[in-house]
């Protein structure tokens, strides 16, 4: 109903289906209003990331296909509960959670110590995910950030696909690692895709996610070092903004799944949270020539780049 009638506002929908949903699927009225803010959601995001350029250019392929048809959930899609769906015992490590067959209690749950720590500043929503057989609540927590100091300099972060991240101290973290993962993924996937059975299916999934897995970790790596350093000296950090780089650049056949397998923007994202956990500023800058300018007297020139950053 919401893709249909475009009801895609929270008052619009509510209205229109709330007792509705209540009836049919004998929901509370919480359970009801998180469903349709969980739709709403679902379609916000959708158009912010067709906004971003995220799904292609106006009149692409992909951008009209998500334009023209509704959002759909997977039945293992992540679930959120608020705080009067979900309840958090922390002193017995146990959850207290709504189900349509009726609110289970004392459901035991297990963490690391540093995750526990960081339950005591849990807020708002929890959701509820399966992963691979397995039930996973992930919290939003929020950890009280120091004031940005005055930097006395700034450490430049140069991003790229071979080199992940240069900074302007000449240090490199290589990429080499990372592609040739991705690569050896890519072959073995390319491989299970021509089976075309239900194993091979499950398969892709279970490497997907491993990938996924292995690639968030290096960036979180990276993003603590380049955090570190900083804050040692004192520095912030200069970053650069690589918004739309997808669409802006031209790739050969070859690089296309380097190009669009780069998760820039996540390690972006990852180096902007620590460093607001630390009080480092970050500031974000034009890309252009940042790979050809000499960080010493500025000087700019296609002979500062050797080779391919």
């Amino acid at each position: 109903m919401a893709f249909d009638r475009d009801l895609k506002r929270r008052n619009g929908l509510q209205e229109a289906v709330y007792h509705r949903i209540k009836a049919d699927f004998d929901l509370g009225a919480q359970a009801a209003v998180r469903t349709i803010k969980k739709v709403c959601d679902a379609y916000a995001t959708l158009k912010a990331n067709i906004k971003a350029g995220n799904l292609g250019p106006e009149g692409g392929k992909r951008r009209i296909r998500a334009e023209n048809r509704p959002v759909r959930f997977r039945e293992g899609a992540a679930q959120p509960y608020d705080d009067r769906m979900l309840t958090w015992n922390l002193d017995e490590r146990t959850v207290s959670i709504w189900t349509v067959a009726g609110r289970l209690k004392g459901i035991a749950f297990v963490c690391s110590p540093e995750a526990m720590k960081l339950l005591a500043s849990r807020k708002g929503e929890s959701d509820l995910v399966m992963r691979d057989g397995m039930f996973f609540l992930t919290a939003t927590v929020d950890v009280p950030e120091p004031a940005p100091y005055e930097p006395t300099g700034f450490l430049g972060v140069d991003l790229g696909i071979v080199n992940i991240a240069t900074t302007s101290d000449g240090q490199i973290m290589s990429g080499r690692q990372v592609n040739r993962y991705r690569k050896r993924h890519r072959d073995l996937r390319t491989t299970l895709q021509k089976k075309r059975t239900k194993s091979a299916t499950r398969r892709l999934k279970s490497i997907r996610r491993r990938e996924s897995r292995y690639a968030t970790q290096r960036n979180h790596i990276i993003a603590k070092k380049l955090v570190h350093t900083a804050e040692r000296t004192l520095r912030g950090i200069g970053l650069e903004d690589l918004s739309g780089i997808r669409q802006r650049v031209t790739a050969r056949k070859d690089q296309r799944a380097r190009l669009h397998s780069w998760a820039f923007a996540q390690l972006g994202a990852f180096i902007e949270y620590k460093a607001r956990r630390a009080g480092v500023p970050v500031v974000h800058v034009d890309p252009r020539n940042t790979s050809r300018q000499c960080s010493e007297c500025w000087h700019t020139h296609r002979s500062n780049r050797i080779d391919q950053a």
